[in-house]
């Protein structure tokens, strides 16, 4: 194929999918290789942003979408507004935060961070499709883990999750003071802490997760 060709047949098929398309599904049904495609959408993008078209080609990790241009969200929403969806609540977007900043979370290190209960929010992040289940933590009772997904990433115009901004004072060393807090909330809420003392450093590193969510809160 020509690369008219296959920048028309990108562009057809992102069109029809009307969802995120994986570049190794691009590929496999145009027979082209990964840095061919990468390039042509590329360039697809580059002329919707240029041109200020009605669209735009979004990236989102390793996968492609076409979607609306966002200077022309007002009448967009005009045309369609009894299909607006409800925006996400206060408590729906600090469980959102959590997720994704601490991601795997389990509920109950959610519940531990907020202070209070998050059930009915995550149900409700599951069925907007912006989080998802992804295994089970290795503690007593097994809890469910959570994350975000390439619907988060596409409604809050992410690339990917390195495109978040940073939390004050993250360090390397986050990620896995993380999942020790998670497995010290799961044991205490499955009664089989093993003293006071593990029980004090736990709430103490909680209490500076929780300072800072807020902080970040307050500077976004």
């Amino acid at each position: 194929m020509e690369l008219k060709e296959i920048e028309s047949a990108i562009e057809g098929i992102l069109f029809a999918a009307g969802e995120p398309v994986g570049v190794e599904r691009i590929c496999l049904a145009l027979e082209i290789d990964k840095a061919t495609a990468d390039a042509v959408c590329k360039r697809l993008a580059d002329y919707y942003s240029y041109e200020r078209r009605g669209i735009r080609l979004l990236r989102m990790e390793n996968s492609y979408q076409l979607c609306s241009a966002p200077e022309f969200a007002a009448p967009i929403r005009r045309a369609f507004e009894s299909r607006k969806p409800a925006r996400l609540s206060q408590p729906a977007l600090e469980v959102l935060a959590v997720i994704a900043y601490y991601q795997p979370a389990t509920r109950a290190y959610v519940d531990q961070v907020r202070g209070v209960d998050s059930s009915y929010t995550v149900g409700l992040l599951l069925e907007r499709e912006l989080i998802e289940e992804c295994g089970r933590l290795a503690v007593p009772g097994r809890p469910i883990q959570y994350r975000t997904t390439q619907n988060f990433l596409r409604c809050f115009g992410l690339s990917s999750l390195e495109e978040l901004p940073e939390l004050p004072n993250a360090g390397p060393e986050d990620g896995q003071i993380t999942l020790e807090m998670q497995a010290a909330v799961e044991r205490l809420r499955a009664g089989r802490a093993e003293n006071a003392a593990q029980t004090e450093t736990t709430e103490e590193e909680l209490a500076q997760a929780a300072q800072v969510l807020a902080r970040a809160e307050e500077e976004a």
